[in-house]
C-alpha cells in the first residue's frame, strides 16, 4: 500500500499543552508566552519516490526548516527553537511520520498524521505532549 504524500501548505487551526512542552525545553517564560500567541503556517514538500522531505515552519516571529530523507539519521540544529543539537531520524510508522530526537532531552520527539484536509502534529519531551492541528489550504 503506497503512503500518503504530505505535500501542501497547511494553516494552524488549534493548539494544545504547548506552554507545558515548551517549558519542558527550558524555554524562557516570555519566549514562551508570545510562541503560544504565534499561528505557524507549514509548507510541506515531500517526494515519495525518493523519501525526500522538506518541512518549513513560517511565523511572523521565527521560521524553521527541516530538510531530511525518511530513515537515514541526521544531525538536526535546533537552535531556532530551543539551542540544542540531536540526533534525528525521521520514518514511517504506517501511516505516520515517527520522528525521534537523541540529544539532552529524553523521549523527545513528535508524529505527524493526516487526516482528510487535516494534519496532526503531536510533539513529546520528557512525558509532556503538546498537540498542533493544521488545515491544508486550498
Amino acid at each position: 500500500m503506497a503512503k500518503p504524500n504530505y505535500s501542501g501548505t497547511f494553516h494552524m487551526v488549534s493548539q494544545d499543552n504547548m506552554d507545558a512542552y515548551l517549558a519542558t525545553l527550558d524555554i524562557n517564560f516570555a519566549l514562551r508566552k508570545i510562541v503560544c500567541l504565534l499561528k505557524p503556517t507549514k509548507q510541506v514538500e515531500h517526494d515519495p519516490a525518493t523519501g525526500g522531505m522538506r518541512i518549513r515552519t513560517m511565523t511572523t516571529f521565527k521560521n524553521f526548516d527541516m530538510d531530511f530523507s525518511l530513515g537515514k539519521e541526521f544531525t538536526e540544529d535546533l537552535g531556532p527553537v530551543d539551542g540544542r543539537v540531536c540526533q534525528t531520524t525521521v520514518d514511517w510508522a504506517g501511516d505516520k511520520l515517527l520522528c525521534v530526537q537523541r540529544g539532552e532531552k529524553e523521549g523527545r520527539g513528535w508524529t505527524h498524521w493526516l487526516e482528510g484536509n487535516l494534519l496532526h502534529l503531536e510533539m513529546r519531551c520528557e512525558g509532556v505532549t503538546a498537540k498542533q492541528v493544521f488545515k491544508k489550504a486550498v
